[in-house]
């Protein structure tokens, strides 16, 4: 018997979750299907043997400034207001990333600090955000002391690690997500709604999917996928996987997570510390400070990156460089000759989003196809 569905979508992540719900509410049958054995995505989380919330995929913060984004999640979800602050390890003191004048504080000598910060604001304006390698443009000797200073203690290695280039081999926004800060605030993110998901993203989004025209099938691999007819079909998977590698896999790193519960109550000051040395791993997370979940047990995350290997590991961020973007032109010109396909998501379009960038993207789809 062939079940018939007026549309199919590949991949139970943001992207797919939040097309299926509106579709749904538009009378529309949707089947949602996805390799993996939860929903969610990489925003899976789910609770310990302590109790503890963890992000299996890495830490996910949601922030917007777009009321209409707010609004849609927040009829599936209550919110833990949450503003993430990141900090770093450089020369022995623990100072916080974006980097700001705090940490110039507290890395420099007083009258040094100062100077640095009045050219900052001279130059750049007051609590605004500077690409670092707009800063190594400067022709300021005491700004470009700085930036050197900045390049090499902050994002060098860092960059080196995460996306194995350096921080100029980047292109897009990869870099500017992490400015320098002309001012003293020290959050990570500056978007009016910033939080998480009271009960966690799971929860979430098993509401968002939560409508009876809905169905959800997951260990369901697209190519296994049988006795299954639709109109329309949208995929959230890989462009370069679907068209079976025609021109070649697109780049991606890839992250492995080594996970462990301490007998602890804390064991950071924050839930993100950034380690931009020579360490292996780029990060440290401690969950229970996203929900601000009480234990005398504690559990982290270190997290290394790696390359994406197909079969060994997940895809996690597409790779901005120039080539890369070329060779994903060619599969959407290719995508575009198809009737009633259409690709979404950071690997179905090759981009690297946010949570709210990719909801606004499924917004606009939305548009187009009804």
């Amino acid at each position: 018997m062939t079940e018939n569905y007026k549309n199919l979508i590949v991949g139970a992540g943001i992207s797919g979750a939040v097309l299926a719900r509106l579709l749904a509410e538009k009378g529309q049958s949707v089947l949602v299907i996805d390799r993996r054995s939860h929903i969610g995505g990489n925003c899976y989380d789910f609770l310990d043997e302590n109790g503890l919330n963890i992000h299996k995929y890495g830490p996910h913060i949601f922030r917007t400034d777009k009321e209409e984004v707010w609004q849609f999640l927040s009829r599936f979800t209550s919110w833990q207001e949450y503003k993430h602050k990141v900090r770093a390890k450089i020369d022995g003191k623990e100072v916080p990333i974006p980097f700001n004048f705090t940490s110039i504080d507290a890395l420099f000598d007083a009258q040094k600090a100062q100077v640095f910060k009045e050219k900052l604001i001279s130059n750049y304006g007051e609590n605004k955000k500077v690409p670092i390698l707009e800063l190594k443009k400067s022709a300021d000797k005491d700004l470009q002391e700085l930036a050197d200073y900045v390049y090499e203690k902050v994002f060098y290695h860092y960059t080196l690690k995460q996306w194995d280039l350096k921080p100029e081999e980047l292109e897009g926004d990869a870099l500017a997500r992490v400015p320098v800060y002309t001012g003293y605030y020290d959050g990570y993110f500056t978007e009016k709604y910033q939080a998480i998901p009271k009960f966690g993203y799971t929860k979430m989004f098993e509401n968002i999917l939560n409508h009876p025209n809905i169905k959800v099938q997951l260990n369901t691999d697209f190519k296994d996928l049988k006795d299954i007819s639709c109109e329309r079909m949208c995929y959230s998977g890989s462009i370069d996987e679907f068209f079976d590698y025609k021109f070649g896999p697109l780049p991606y790193r890839s992250l492995n997570f080594e996970l462990k519960t301490l007998e602890q109550e804390k064991f950071q000051s924050v839930a993100v510390v950034n380690y931009t040395g020579k360490e292996p791993y780029t990060r440290i997370t401690e969950f229970k400070h996203f929900l601000n979940q009480k234990s005398p047990k504690t559990t982290i995350a270190y997290e290394y990156p790696t390359a994406f290997e197909l079969g060994k590991n997940e895809r996690y961020y597409p790779i901005p460089k120039q080539e890369n973007e070329q060779l994903y032109q060619q599969y959407l010109k290719l995508s575009q000759k198809q009737k009633n396909l259409y690709f979404i998501g950071r690997l179905g379009e090759y981009k690297y989003y946010s949570m709210q960038s990719a909801i606004l993207a499924v917004f606009e789809l939305f548009k187009k196809i009804i």
